[in-house]
């Protein structure tokens, strides 16, 4: 596994967690190898070894934040759950499923419209802890992620509650931007990554589980991988100017066969890697308002606009006229009752 750390910020909302529900951290830092007084990053193995240790003393993987406690042992039920399933949208529907039965609340729900999928969380209950929701992600973004092999990337974040005293960690830890007090707590990314298909098996989920929770914080971190550092490079290039497969290479001192063969480990191509890019900047170019189309495309690499007009079609079954659009209405009714289309429920 990768030798990364956690930042502090996970240890002091855990302990926070603790001191709320009454429990002693001592033993149970000391069962992970930790100090009694934690002053900087831990390792993702100490972290998880932690994360484990409160679970089974608690009986509770979910740090007694939700309605219902989430009994050890039912993060590997999920896995288990989520194994059999045809694609991503498949497999979000019945994690969402499986954990509303195990905590009650909060429960999420996933919707889809305009090119973009949200993850709602909806809860009877009073507004709950960053540290809660941000749980609810890391098992449910952890698990999917590593069930079709690679990262998804976050378009942004909303959190219903008030930001906590690290909250500038948490963007640094989604890789998007993240909102406080918000109306609702969502998790939004391109809905076209919902046809992915999963390609892992019950041996490589045996292989995942001994090593979770700490692979799933560290493993598709935005900043982790070879696609991220590729992303990043483009990132820093105009999409016109974007160079082609052998070129970056060469630039990262790769060998091109290498390169490739160690993208597909990471479930990506260069290509799938700059049509990602490219989408998310089309759709927050439209979305803001900032450029005529014709004039978009240029700056996106396109030869004319009729090509990006096909490619955003493929991407979002819509036209960038009619995105952008749905995407003035949708933020200007967003206090109120916003349309959206939700998917039937999943068996």
């Amino acid at each position: 596994m990768e030798r990364r750390m956690i930042a502090p910020c996970f240890m002091d909302d855990t302990l926070e967690c603790l001191r709320r529900h009454g429990v002693d951290a001592g033993p149970l830092l000391a069962q992970a190898g930790l100090p009694s007084i934690v002053t900087g990053p831990v390792s993702a193995n100490q972290y998880g070894a932690f994360w484990h240790a409160v679970a089974q003393a608690m009986d509770d993987e979910f740090f007694g934040e939700g309605a219902r406690p989430m009994r050890a042992g039912s993060f590997a039920l999920l896995c288990h759950a989520i194994l059999s399933t045809a694609t991503l949208e498949h497999a979000l529907r019945r994690a969402l499923r499986f954990l509303r039965v195990v905590l009650e609340n909060p429960h999420g729900e996933l919707v889809v419209e305009n090119g973009l999928a949200q993850i709602v969380l909806k809860d009877a209950g009073a507004t709950r802890s960053a540290f809660a929701y941000r749980t609810f992600w890391i098992i449910l973004h952890g698990v999917n992620c590593w069930l079709i092999g690679r990262r998804l990337p976050i378009r942004w974040v909303d959190f219903r509650c008030s930001a906590p005293p690290a909250g500038t960690d948490y963007r640094l830890f989604f890789g998007a931007p993240v909102h406080f007090d918000q109306r609702r707590t969502r998790l939004v990314f391109d809905a076209e990554y919902l046809k992915l298909p999963p390609i892992r098996d019950e041996r490589a989920l045996k292989h995942f589980l001994r090593h979770a929770p700490a692979n799933i914080l560290v493993r598709y971190r935005h900043d982790a991988g070879l696609s991220a550092a590729i992303r990043q490079r483009l990132h820093a290039t105009a999409p016109s100017a974007w160079p082609g497969f052998e070129a970056i290479a060469a630039r990262m001192r790769i060998a091109a066969p290498t390169l490739r063969r160690r993208l597909r480990q990471e479930g990506q191509t260069y290509r799938s890697i700059k049509e990602d890019l490219r989408r998310a900047l089309a759709m927050e170019a439209l979305a803001d308002g900032r450029t005529n189309v014709a004039q978009l495309a240029v700056e996106l690499g396109f030869s004319e606009p009729s090509a990006f007009h096909r490619a955003f079609r493929k991407w979002t079954g819509k036209s960038p006229a009619q995105f952008r659009r749905n995407a003035t209405q949708t933020d200007f009714a967003e206090s109120s009752s916003p349309r959206k289309r939700t998917q039937p429920q999943e068996s």
